[in-house]
């Protein structure tokens, strides 16, 4: 809810039936405080390098 995503649309990023665009993955990434290449799987590490 605090983010403005539709629960259907959670559900399909989760289950890989829809992939986030490029706006939505850096409110995720800033939600979580995490990577984006952690949110693509690309690394184990969450931690953001500034």
């Amino acid at each position: 809810m605090e983010l403005n995503i539709n629960q259907n649309t959670i559900s399909r990023y989760e289950n890989e039936e829809r992939q986030a665009d490029y706006e939505m993955l850096i409110i995720l990434g800033d939600y979580f405080n995490v990577s984006i290449d952690y949110l693509l799987g690309r690394t184990d590490n969450p931690e953001i390098n500034k």
